[in-house]
């Protein structure tokens, strides 16, 4: 039994750990996007307008490649709607009032970097499971 755990360590030793962060990385901005689109608003126009609300909502994205910069991988998540950041942070008025921003962003990241350890812990401790168990 000694033989077999050892063989399967060594195997965890060799699987691919680059593989693991990239994957940890998309899962991550997975969750990232889908709580970001939830507190984005949606703009309430009257009925006959012609206008539909949902272009910011729809604007989010993922980028596609997880990128390695030294030893941390990193993703983008993004909205290329133009108005985009005005309604994040807030923007002046043409009367020269304030709308304030609605952070749904910078929220979403604060609440998602408080969960990630342990959404890491998970995903790190089902492959160890895997490997000590020999599936």
């Amino acid at each position: 039994n000694i033989q077999k755990l050892q063989k399967r360590m060594q195997e965890l030793e060799t699987s691919d750990f680059d593989k693991l962060c990239r994957d940890g990385a998309k899962e991550l901005a997975a969750r990232l996007l889908r709580k970001v689109v939830k507190r984005t608003p949606v703009g309430q126009y009257p009925s006959g307008s012609g206008k539909t609300g949902g272009t910011l909502r729809r604007g989010w994205a993922i980028d596609a490649d997880v990128v390695k910069v030294g030893n941390e991988y990193e993703i983008t998540v993004f909205n290329n709607v133009d108005y985009a950041s005005y309604v994040e942070f807030g923007h002046r008025t043409r009367n020269g009032g304030w709308v304030v921003g609605r952070f749904m962003m910078t929220e979403s990241e604060i609440e998602l970097e408080a969960q990630a350890p342990k959404i890491l812990e998970k995903k790190i401790e089902k492959i160890l499971m895997e490997a000590l168990n020999g599936k």
